[in-house]
């Protein structure tokens, strides 16, 4: 096929639908996706599959038409879920994150186009578009692995990782109470620091991000800690021991609120989690701290943005694969992280 052709289908489509069922990272990364769909058929309805604690960052998306819980969805009896699908009318469904029982819904309703991965078994039975790919032995980025599900429907060509930032088409919805407002300095650099993850990657620690905090100029830098409700108790002896002009913003705000927060800071630095991604995409300063273990190396997940960059030892590591005490990422050093934070906040600002 030549690259008009690769087209066609894409163009042809009325109502897809990408399944993504997982966390809001991976939901991030794949906001890219429908973005490159709608640049190519800007017409087409994009219903997007998820999880209801990611709908706030899915309906953040411009590319996205409608979100579908998918929870909801499952607590139908299995003849209303089919009919729900088949009400959708839906040409396509591209399966970004695998679910047996969510590939055999779509087979059992009759979607013309069902893609998903060669590395599930299942797909053999319930696609009828197996794209050739293996997640866990690829060297590629999530986002460019996302993309590449597009070969079922003939699209050829390969995008780089610095276009990944144009088609992401995030943008904030809802304005932030003066609360939150009052938390932003107009006259400082505004600092988000994101220290837990939810145990969903390895912890840079709170002995190194208070490293951090004591190497930031308070004149410079308005500090301002992010983090849930049961993070903060998990963080409550390190958070009453800061400096009184850091701002601990835990448990302040929802989803939508803190991409709003995210928004309008200037930059953020956490681990490999939801909200540096968030950053990334909102075109804010994202700094990530990683291991160097596959598959969790930033060559898979490093944040993808215009103001993103990573930092991670240079050495091969699986020796605390197994632990959530990564000494990898506990000997990258404050200072190595606070000069990387001002190269970047320098060339950007």
């Amino acid at each position: 096929m030549d690259q008009a052709q690769n087209t066609d289908i894409l163009k042809q489509l009325n109502r897809l639908l990408i399944s993504r069922t997982d966390s809001i990272g991976d939901v991030i990364l794949t906001l890219p996706l429908c973005g490159l769909i709608k640049s190519i058929n800007p017409r087409l309805k994009i219903y997007f599959l998820g999880k209801q604690y990611t709908r706030a960052v899915v309906e953040a998306c411009q590319s996205v038409d409608e979100f579908i819980d998918v929870d909801e969805l499952f607590q139908k009896p299995d003849s209303k879920q089919v009919e729900t699908i088949k009400q959708l009318k839906l040409d396509a469904v591209i399966h970004v994150f695998p679910r047996k029982r969510i590939a055999k819904l779509m087979y059992r309703a009759g979607v013309s186009f069902r893609l998903g991965a060669s590395g599930r078994m299942y797909n053999l039975l319930y696609c009828n578009k197996i794209v050739r790919m293996s997640r866990k032995r690829s060297d590629k980025h999530e986002a460019i692995l996302n993309l590449e599900l597009l070969r079922g429907l003939g699209y050829q060509h390969d995008l780089q990782s610095n276009e990944i930032p144009n088609y992401y088409r995030l943008e904030p919805q809802e304005e932030l109470p003066e609360k939150l407002k009052s938390m932003l300095s107009n006259k400082k650099f505004n600092l988000i620091l994101h220290p837990k993850s939810k145990g969903s990657a390895r912890e840079w620690g709170l002995e190194n991000f208070g490293k951090l905090i004591a190497l930031l100029p308070p004149d410079d830098f308005q500090v301002i800690i992010s983090g849930t409700e049961a993070e903060a108790g998990l963080m409550s002896d390190w958070l009453s021991k800061l400096p009184n002009h850091i701002i601990n913003s835990c448990g302040s705000m929802n989803l939508k609120q803190f991409i709003s927060f995210i928004g309008a800071a200037d930059g953020l630095i956490a681990a490999s989690t939801g909200p540096l991604h968030i950053a990334a995409a909102l075109e804010k300063v994202s700094l990530g701290i990683y291991p160097p273990i596959k598959p969790m190396h930033p060559g898979r997940w490093a944040p993808l943005g215009k103001k993103a960059s990573y930092l991670v030892l240079d050495k091969s590591c699986s020796d605390c694969r197994k632990t959530q005490n990564c000494h990898c990422m506990a000997e990258i050093k404050p200072e190595a992280v606070y000069q990387k934070l001002k190269t970047i906040k320098d060339a950007h600002h």
